[in-house]
């Protein structure tokens, strides 16, 4: 497994933190599954669900980090936030059903859990990106469904 530590500021536009999109670009270009495009417009389990077994080769996985972000992400779109600590786990196991053997899975987050083993996954890559002072690093998972 390969780490690698580079600085940048923050942004709530995730895949344009320079680190962030040079990884973005080398690993999966422009042809991935993202289940929380900015702005969101539906609710990302719902969106996973509409895909069929095995069928995904690439997906980033860019959730809000917090339940707090998640509330005022959904609420600024007018969706209904109604999940609990179950979200996360359906929406790893929907990720695991979806994406293909051999697929690969790009995780954001304030850790390195991405998908996880539980639901088929292995890490490839972890990328870490320090913001700096009182702002929380950015980890990057990239994870290959085996």
């Amino acid at each position: 497994m390969e780490i690698n530590r580079t600085w940048s500021m923050p942004s709530h536009k995730t895949f344009t933190i320079k680190p962030i999109k040079e990884m973005l670009d080398r690993e999966f270009g422009e042809d991935y599954v993202d289940p929380f495009p900015f702005p969101f417009e539906k609710d990302a389990l719902e969106y996973l669900k509409t895909f069929e077994d095995n069928s995904v080769e690439q997906l980033a996985f860019d959730p809000p980090y917090s339940p707090r972000q998640l509330k005022e992400m959904y609420g600024n779109a007018g969706l209904d936030y109604t999940t609990n600590a179950s979200y996360w786990s359906a929406l790893k196991k929907e990720i695991g059903r979806i994406v293909k053997s051999g697929g690969r899975v790009m995780s954001f987050g304030w850790n390195s859990g991405g998908i996880g083993k539980k639901y088929g996954f292995e890490i490839d890559e972890i990328l870490l990106v320090p913001h700096g002072g009182q702002h929380n690093d950015t980890i990057v998972t990239l994870e290959t469904r085996i």
